[in-house]
């Protein structure tokens, strides 16, 4: 009987510690988190490139800075800059600049499209690997022909928000 009892504690006691885990996915009061309430995704790595179908006579540059654990405090407390990381820059929809990081920044050589309007507006997209999710920079800058934004000692710091 004392053996039974024995067993049937040891079973009890491993049963409670297996189960205290805590499940990524769910808060603190087991209920689920939200798409908003996350930062992780399934995203593969987008293969931007940017078109050879440029005037490389226009050209502007950018050094960008990512830091989400600054953007999202609560959510991304875990980030971390990784050499799979992909910022790209976009004017009109189409791919104009690709970037990996290099010592915590990206530096992107930014072409003009041959064909574009006179408002060139520079929008930035950034694949995390370590969240395996896109984000696009909420504010936008405009496109100048030997113009520079952000520069190693203030690199340009976009206003990110999770990617649709």
């Amino acid at each position: 009987m004392k053996n039974k009892l024995m067993i049937l504690a040891s079973c009890v006691l491993l049963l409670c510690a297996t189960g205290c885990k805590k499940d990524k996915n769910k808060k603190d009061d087991n209920t689920p988190i939200s798409k908003e309430e996350t930062l992780m995704g399934k995203v593969s790595a987008p293969t931007w490139t940017a078109s050879s179908d440029y005037d490389y006579n226009s050209s502007m540059t950018a050094v960008v800075k990512i830091d989400l654990a600054e953007r999202f405090p609560d959510k991304a407390s875990d980030f971390e800059l990784t050499g799979n990381d992909v910022l790209a820059a976009f004017i009109d929809g189409q791919c104009v600049g690709v970037s990996k990081p290099e010592e915590g920044l990206f530096f992107l050589f930014i072409t003009e499209p041959v064909t574009t309007n006179d408002d060139r507006q520079v929008t930035l997209r950034y694949y995390s690997a370590h969240y395996k999710n896109l984000f696009e920079a909420a504010n936008v800058f405009p496109f100048e022909n030997d113009a520079r934004q952000g520069t190693v000692t203030e690199p340009y710091v976009p206003e990110l928000k999770v990617g649709e």
